[in-house]
């Protein structure tokens, strides 16, 4: 494997630059938002995007936690998706059973073709001319698969949460992956705009990069950065790199 980056905090040598997914490489809530925006129209409901898109992601972390803390067994974050929409169209005050639920089943599936931030297609492809390159992501592989392919990101290797069997902050997640790719976690590096998930990777013994995503939950607000990223922001030191973008990033590897 190539590589050269040797980082910081672990000492080592990256040879695999992985990258969280939603909110990272793709843009989360403008790809949701649109969905929804269609589905609305199509059945006469008056329904802001926006913020059905927010309380569909808010209900992400939770329903993974049920998972990570044994209280339910390891289930693929498309079913957790699915179940995750019928809870926010009745906190909407809808009947999910008034809806065809191959159509709901469809609208689950926007979150499989997201679109990319502008800059990862050309970093993440700079990248890889020097590192192996793929997801690290509670995504499933068959939902990573669509969305490579539909937005372009040219990955080496897709191994979705449903190979490692693990849901991010676990440490599991973190190092199977390096287990799978031959490489010890030092020699793995995780790019992602949230210090939480970064924070995961670098107890879990990985390289981390920090880019930049102020945009991930809508433009930002006067004055500043939105009320959700806002107390993302990264502290410097924290992290091996820090970039305004993947391009940036790419340029610093």
């Amino acid at each position: 494997m190539a590589g050269g980056f040797r980082a910081p905090s672990t000492g080592a040598v990256v040879r695999a630059v992985l990258f969280d997914t939603f909110g990272t490489v793709v843009d989360w809530r403008s790809g949701i938002a649109a969905a929804v925006g269609g589905f609305a129209a199509a059945h006469g409901l008056a329904v802001d995007p926006g913020a059905f898109a927010d309380a569909w992601r808010a209900r992400y972390q939770p329903a993974m936690r049920a998972v990570r803390s044994g209280a339910r067994a390891f289930t693929v974050l498309d079913v957790l998706h699915r179940e995750n929409l019928d809870d926010v169209l009745r906190a909407h005050g809808l009947d999910p059973a008034g809806f065809d639920s191959a159509e709901l089943d469809g609208l689950s599936r926007a979150w499989h073709f997201l679109p990319p931030w502008p800059d990862s297609v050309p970093g993440i492809s700079e990248i890889k001319a020097g590192y192996v390159v793929g997801p690290l992501s509670n995504g499933n592989t068959a939902l990573l698969l669509d969305m490579a392919k539909a937005a372009g990101l040219p990955w080496d290797l897709i191994l979705g949460s449903d190979v490692t069997r693990a849901y991010k902050p676990d440490a599991a997640a973190y190092r199977r992956p390096a287990d799978y790719l031959g490489l010890d976690p030092s020699q793995v590096m995780l790019v992602a705009a949230h210090p939480a998930d970064l924070a995961g990777a670098r107890d879990a013994g990985l390289a981390t990069a920090f880019v930049a995503r102020p945009d991930e939950y809508g433009p930002t607000r006067a004055g500043g950065a939105s009320q959700a990223t806002a107390s993302e922001a990264p502290t410097a030191g924290d992290w091996d790199l820090n970039g305004e973008s993947i391009v940036d990033l790419a340029r610093q590897l």
